[in-house]
């Protein structure tokens, strides 16, 4: 049994339900946004690829707290840091409620992305020391399960003739009771925080690492990777009301189902690399999502364009931590930690990227652009994984 199963095992159910629930918490601004951009758009009388402002301020926030999160960890320690990064998050959401005018609004993706990145960073070094494999993915599949309940909320709001404010609102009172629950289990986090699951190693330097061809490819792959899941999940609502007539209510179940697919993948997944390898996984998947993505795209028959959005969220779902666990076998113990920092800052700059670079095509092109334009970059995610299979596991030792 490994150090961290061991410990995954003495350690507090409460603290592992909280973890669950910041990780929801990290779901619910995804799939709010998605669904809400058509209404915000009206409000402020925004062109349609405003949307990647506030991707862009966002993305800064988050890449600032998840970069400084190992300081961040060891100055105040675990409790306190998600104390803070919850009420971040929520001042940001409840200033979306009221914001009188979208640069305010845009200014505030600044606050929500440091509050996200401090969450997201900090609770993943700290259940990779402190909780076993499959709470670890359980974890992840928890943000599927957010963002498949924010489109559901904010898509009740908008069809019960409510502001779209008022989704906001519901999601930034439910993070300052999280916040309140981290604040009332300061302690108990901090004192298994004290105990180091496994012992220091050596890392490194970030630019050493960074002159390794297999670096720059892992950085690629989580570019793409996060491109394709959130440009995803932030235009398809857009695309089924705006340019093929569907009803809000409707629209949203559809999106709904896409980060609904994440989550019951990922819950599924821990149990799949017990009979088949990881590698194989995700060959399977990364098949998946192409054919997810064609059967968008084509839109032969409603019911084929639901299945490809589904098997879409399915196929993308093991697809992040999978591709995490490889990382330490690739490059080895002196590179992985930096690298591992590398891709997760490139998730966010793959999103931010793609989700604002789909907006600039489709007010040139239509949005009936979607389809293609994640089928390109599926393909080039497929092409970016086969190059580092290529590479012979563990030879940047140090």
């Amino acid at each position: 049994m490994t150090t961290a199963s061991t410990s995954a095992h003495r350690h507090p159910g409460l603290l592992v339900g909280l973890a669950y629930a910041a990780f929801i918490s990290l779901g619910l601004p995804d799939g709010l946004t998605g669904v809400a951009w058509p209404s915000i758009r009206t409000t402020f009388g925004l062109p349609l690829d405003a949307l990647g402002a506030l991707v862009t301020t966002t993305t800064i926030g988050y890449l600032v707290s998840s970069f400084s999160s190992g300081r961040a960890l060891a100055r105040v320690g675990v409790g306190w840091l998600l104390v803070g990064s919850c009420l971040a998050t929520a001042l940001s959401l409840l200033g979306y409620a009221v914001a009188p005018l979208w640069a305010l609004m845009v200014g505030l993706g600044l606050l929500a992305g440091l509050g996200a990145g401090a969450i997201d960073a900090g609770l993943n070094t700290y259940a990779a020391e402190q909780f076993s494999p499959r709470t670890m993915n359980w974890l992840h599949a928890s943000f599927g399960l957010g963002a498949a309940t924010g489109p559901l909320l904010m898509s009740r709001v908008i069809s019960a003739g409510q502001p779209w404010q008022l989704g906001y609102l519901i999601v930034g009172v439910a993070q300052l009771l999280l916040a309140g629950c981290f604040a009332l289990t300061r302690r108990q986090w901090e004192a298994h925080r004290d105990r180091p699951a496994t012992a220091p190693i050596a890392s490194a330097s970030m630019l050493a690492t960074l002159r390794l061809p297999a670096a720059w490819l892992g950085i690629l792959l989580f570019f793409l990777y996060a491109g394709v899941e959130i440009t995803a999940g932030q235009w398809l609502y857009t695309l089924l009301t705006e340019e093929r007539g569907m009803r809000p209510a409707v629209a949203g179940i559809w999106v709904s189902a896409f980060w609904g697919s994440l989550t019951v993948g990922r819950v599924l997944s821990g149990a799949l690399v017990e009979r088949i390898t990881v590698r194989r996984l995700l060959q399977l998947c990364m098949g998946g999502a192409l054919l997810g993505v064609a059967l968008l795209w084509l839109d032969l028959a409603a019911w084929l364009s639901f299945t490809g959005v589904a098997l879409l969220g399915l196929s993308l779902a093991p697809m992040f931590p999978s591709f995490m666990s490889l990382t330490p076998e690739r490059m080895g113990p002196a590179h992985a930690a930096n690298t591992v920092g590398f891709q997760v800052a490139a998730t966010m700059l793959g999103g931010a990227a793609l989700v604002s670079g789909f907006g600039l095509l489709a007010n040139r092109v239509g949005l009936e652009a979607l389809g293609p334009f994640l089928l390109v970059n599926a393909s080039l995610l497929t092409a970016v994984f086969a190059l580092l299979e290529r590479t012979r596991p563990g030879r940047h030792g140090g």
